[in-house]
């Protein structure tokens, strides 16, 4: 990379750092992060540390199963809390059902909460899709990995592992991840929204306390130097969080848009960053995950129009499950979470995600999306426009159905 183009990366990462107010995002220097393409390596790291804990444990997730990945994360929870780790776990009541491994975890003492027990609980039609964890305030993990076998795919075995990813983060951010997990966990327990100012109340609490436990505050960030953000989506003082991290980092792109998600049903917000990016040179590609749900495919479908027309590239991608909410913009700047680009992710659900700056990991995810890009079926804008009648008419009635379920799930939130 010549001289001049290391200093307009670096001034992108400075730019987004200094602009974290807007996005309610806190980056902080100092963290070290690790990127976990499969979820064997990922639950490898995490019985690591679990069984290396001597006091605190706590994950909280959608799915965990009762399978080959979900017995030895569960049998480690045990071991830690059976040594006298105090094991907190927070499990969705939809996507996680009633285990026989719950059943182990009260003998061990393990402290399990269930969020929203029912379809439509007390907390709505919301559910915590978030994949989260920390161990003695030494490290933390955030990404889409839920706790199942890479393979499993219901009724199927799918012939490559799901397409994700994870980070294990240590440093300042891990006390954003423990203030995120202890205001669920109140949450759950009192059973409705606690008031703004007691989630600011629990940050500080945590942040303090994890300061205090490594003998320092948390560096400020220079310009140029690698930093990390932690930032949960929900419903309380949060609510767009997500949505503005991307926005932010999307409107500073200059020149290398990256975006891989599941479910790419973003609002009207993300959707006109795109493609202003695009109409402005900006290389813009979206790989898109298929074959999961048959409306959702053909809903997304009528979107393409108007981002093939401004020169968005388009990757559907079907060699296996893709599972990853991941985003590299310009080399300098990533995301790894749990929030797909869809009306539930963006504006019901609680979510967390992990925004890198400058970060080593980020040129290892760029490469991960580029490959998969090329593994992907690409979109030709000439096909796609002489597709026939019946299936334009079949993606835009899909849409209409989509966008009106969403308007009524999350109350006239999703745009």
């Amino acid at each position: 990379m010549s001289r001049h183009g290391a200093r307009r990366l670096a001034r992108f990462g400075a730019a987004l750092v200094s602009r974290r107010r807007s996005a309610r995002l806190a980056f902080t220097a100092g963290n070290g992060v690790q990127l976990f393409a499969t979820g064997d390596a990922y639950f490898a790291a995490l019985i690591a540390r679990i069984d290396a804990a001597t006091k605190d444990v706590a994950l909280e997730t959608y799915m965990f199963c009762d399978d080959a990945a979900g017995r030895p994360v569960s049998e480690a929870l045990v071991r830690a809390a059976t040594r006298g780790v105090r094991v907190r776990v927070i499990t969705d009541g939809i996507g996680t059902g009633r285990l026989p491994l719950f059943d182990d975890w009260r003998a061990a003492g393990i402290e399990h909460r269930i969020y929203n027990q029912h379809l439509f609980g007390r907390f709505g039609f919301s559910r915590t899709h978030r994949k989260i964890a920390f161990v003695d305030d030494v490290a933390a993990f955030c990404g889409g990995i839920n706790i199942v076998d890479d393979y499993d795919a219901g009724a199927l075995r799918l012939p490559f592992p799901r397409w994700d990813f994870a980070v294990e983060v240590s440093g300042p951010v891990v006390a954003q991840v423990r203030s995120a997990f202890d205001t669920q966990w109140r949450r759950i327990e009192i059973g409705h929204r606690p008031h703004p100012l007691e989630v600011l109340r629990a940050g500080v609490r945590s942040v303090s306390r994890a300061d205090g436990a490594r003998g320092r505050r948390a560096a400020p960030v220079a310009a140029g130097e690698p930093a990390v953000a932690f930032v949960a989506r929900d419903n309380l003082v949060n609510r767009r969080a997500i949505e503005k991290a991307y926005l932010v980092a999307i409107g500073r792109a200059r020149r290398e848009i990256l975006v891989a998600n599941p479910y790419f049903m973003p609002g009207r917000r993300i959707r006109r960053a795109l493609v202003r990016a695009a109409r402005r040179g900006v290389d813009v590609r979206v790989l898109i995950g298929r074959k999961e749900f048959v409306m959702l495919d053909h809903a997304v479908r009528y979107l393409y129009r108007t981002l093939l027309m401004a020169g968005v590239r388009i990757g559907e991608y079907e060699k296996t499950m893709l599972h990853a909410k991941v985003a590299v913009i310009d080399s300098s700047w990533a995301t790894i979470g749990s929030s797909n680009l869809d009306a539930l992710s963006l504006v019901l659900n609680n979510e967390a995600n992990v925004v890198l700056v400058e970060h080593e990991e980020i040129g290892l995810l760029r490469r991960a999306i580029l490959a998969a890009f090329d593994d992907a079926r690409a979109i030709d804008p000439l096909r796609y426009a002489a597709r026939p009648w019946y299936e334009r008419a079949l993606n835009r009635v899909a849409y209409v159905v989509y966008r009106a379920a969403m308007k009524l799930l999350t109350i006239g939130g999703y745009d």
